[in-house]
């Protein structure tokens, strides 16, 4: 595995973490933002370890879709978790009249931690890259 792919999945664990506080913390918003990141380090750590790397989020989004999911190297529910993750996120930061409710954000940090676990899997089998 990459030196920068183990970096990538290191920054999803921590973004993880923080969402956990941030929600026991009652700042839900907040928590979502860190879920959907720790998904979108975690998309990105896959894609890196085939030489694939993008400035915006749109690029990973797009890239994670047509190399993990339309090709079924992973379920393509990681693709459709980081893009409705993607979506509370910009709510969360964004709207000041809509508020995530403290279950969906719940969800969406235990969808993190098993995209991440799911990814790990992936990256360990022999001939991946």
């Amino acid at each position: 595995m990459k030196e920068a792919t183990k970096k990538l999945l290191d920054k999803a664990a921590h973004a993880i973490h923080a969402a956990q506080v941030l929600q026991k913390e009652g700042e839900i918003d907040f928590a979502a933002g860190r879920a959907y990141y720790a998904m979108f380090y975690v998309a990105s750590a896959l894609l890196n370890e085939k030489g694939l790397g993008f400035k915006k989020h749109g690029g990973v989004h797009a890239a994670f879709g047509e190399h993990f999911s339309k090709s079924g190297g992973l379920d393509p529910k990681f693709h459709r978790w980081l893009l409705d993750a993607f979506a509370r996120r910009i709510q969360g930061d964004y709207h000041v009249e809509i508020a995530l409710n403290p279950e969906e954000v719940s969800r969406m940090i235990e969808q993190a931690r098993e995209f991440k676990a799911e990814a790990e899997k992936y990256l360990e089998k022999p001939g991946q890259e």
